[in-house]
């Protein structure tokens, strides 16, 4: 094969990867604005929450119970900053590659992290969600209890949170006896990438339990903005239990949105860089064929000018 059709060759290759590239951005573009709708649509849910939240608080306060029923005996497994339990961690990554350091990244923070919370890690209890960055807590001496695979569209991401969710209620029901206290799970944390931009992610932590106290104080302080009084029927620890259970249901909903959106802006970064590579070397191997070709035809020019002159 001549130079010149090596170079045809490598032209066309590099039009068809600038293609693909070109088609990505597009893709994760559009998922990047797809997962900040979803996260953003959260809002409105969650105010309702805070406002069942304010009602049901609002009524035990009233009735000095308060102390009882929030921090009761079921609740105040939820509430307990006891450092008797276990800590669970639940870290997301991705499931596909070509994001750039997202996985590292992520993974970098949550490992820093939970050495400054100086646990030993017989008490971690740690999820990971996305098979790509297992071989990094691994790697750094982290035994993972139970591996999720990322949704990997919008519709797939509630039936996620709804299985995570079941698992932490087996976490916090392992101290159901004095027995297994130990094994129980008294604090969770959240580790995903925040989107920072359409094109940079950032790490972030989230508490999901102990519940902040300072947050249910400011919930039962709101103004409740109806002149129609709000009451309740069922018992108030069920309900305050059942409001909890959407409450974690949105931070983990939110949690994967915005990994995904995470993961999608890192992927669109490392698609730019892509395309930018691409584009100088697409540059390169025309510059290189023209010249190429223009030697070639120089060359046929002089044969046929030394072949005429030749015959004269």
């Amino acid at each position: 094969m001549s130079s010149i059709e090596l170079l045809q060759r490598q032209i066309h290759t590099a039009q068809e990867l600038q293609a693909v590239v070109k088609m990505m951005k597009v893709l994760a573009a559009l998922n990047i604005h797809q997962y900040e709708q979803a996260v953003t649509s959260l809002a409105e849910y969650n105010h309702t929450i805070e406002m069942g939240l304010h009602v049901v608080l609002k009524a035990i306060h009233t009735h000095d119970a308060h102390t009882q029923q929030v921090n009761g005996d079921s609740d105040r497994k939820s509430l307990s900053t006891s450092d008797a339990g276990r800590c669970g961690v639940i870290i997301f990554g991705s499931e596909q590659g070509m994001c750039g350091q997202f996985n590292e990244q992520i993974s970098r923070y949550a490992i820093a992290e939970l050495e400054k919370l100086n646990i030993s890690p017989e008490r971690l209890a740690i999820f990971a969600v996305g098979s790509r960055i297992i071989s990094h807590l691994e790697t750094a001496g982290y035994a993972i209890e139970q591996t999720f695979p990322m949704a990997g569209s919008l519709s797939e991401i509630t039936s996620m949170v709804q299985e995570i969710l079941v698992h932490i209620a087996e976490w916090r029901d392992r101290g159901s006896t004095t027995l297994t206290a130990r094994q129980q799970v008294v604090r969770i944390f959240l580790f995903y990438n925040h989107l920072h931009s359409n094109t940079l992610c950032e790490p972030y932590k989230l508490q999901l339990l102990p519940l902040d106290r300072q947050w249910l104080e400011h919930i039962e302080s709101e103004t409740w903005e109806s002149r129609t009084l709000p009451t309740f029927t069922m018992p108030s620890d069920v309900l305050v239990a059942s409001l909890l259970r959407q409450y974690f249901f949105i931070l983990l909903y939110r949690a994967f949105g915005e990994s995904l959106a995470g993961e999608n802006a890192s992927r669109l970064a490392s698609m730019q860089v892509a395309e930018k590579n691409i584009a100088e070397r697409l540059t390169e191997f025309t510059g290189q064929f023209q010249q190429q070709r223009q030697t070639a035809i120089t060359d046929e020019l002089l044969e046929i000018t030394s072949a005429f002159e030749l015959s004269h």
